[in-house]
């Protein structure tokens, strides 16, 4: 196990990593904007199962081979450019119909689907995991891997909790507005503008020397 010190070193470093602005946060509050705080909930859920995947690579030595591959930073980055760029064309594509119902716009579980795609697509995102992770392994404290699990777990359940509070409060931004056709097609185009700069920014995103 991990000690305590470490451990309280860990989780502040963390804290202080999701409470910079970033796409994870730019995601989380616009889909519990356009979807209530539901969607902002999924969308945590989603991160937090991208992180626990992430974890895994990074505990198999996965990660460390998709960096070791000049050409897998490329192919992960124009991936999640066309993804966030499909999500955007999707969110302006919703009828006015649709838009005004009561009903979720789309299946909580695809919201979920979408957060956890735009973590794993992110190629920053796993090398983050390959670089920040070991920081707080000590080898003399047993298996490096079962420590790597270890700190992933924690680092999920406070980027869980982070974001899914989050997403409560886009929830509570969408209630603090009427429900007409007029707003909701405004929460639309701030999804789709949203999803649009998450797209170029990581289509400009430098290749790591």
């Amino acid at each position: 196990m991990v000690d305590l010190t470490s451990l309280s070193m860990f989780i502040g470093a963390v804290l202080l990593l999701l409470m910079s602005p970033g796409p994870n946060m730019a995601f989380v509050i616009s889909h519990g904007v356009r979807y209530g705080w539901r969607g902002g909930v999924a969308s945590g859920i989603g991160i937090g199962v991208a992180d626990l995947l992430l974890t895994v690579l990074t505990a198999t030595g996965v990660t460390a081979i998709i960096a070791g591959w000049p050409p897998a930073f490329d192919l992960i980055r124009y991936a999640g450019v066309l993804y966030l760029l499909w999500l955007a064309f999707k969110a302006l594509q919703r009828p006015v119909s649709d838009i005004v119902s009561q009903a979720p716009l789309v299946p909580l579980k695809t919201v979920l689907v979408r957060a956890l795609l735009n973590s794993v697509l992110n190629p920053k995102a796993v090398l983050f995991f390959m670089v920040f992770l070991p920081q707080f392994v000590r080898p003399e404290e047993g298996a490096v891997a079962f420590q790597l699990i270890n700190l992933g777990v924690v680092l999920t359940l406070v980027s869980v909790v982070f974001h899914t509070l989050l997403g409560v409060f886009g929830g509570a931004l969408s209630r603090c507005f009427s429900a007409s056709s007029r707003f909701s097609r405004a929460q639309a185009r701030v999804l789709a503008v949203v999803l649009l700069v998450l797209a170029l920014r990581l289509a400009l995103m430098a290749r790591p020397a």
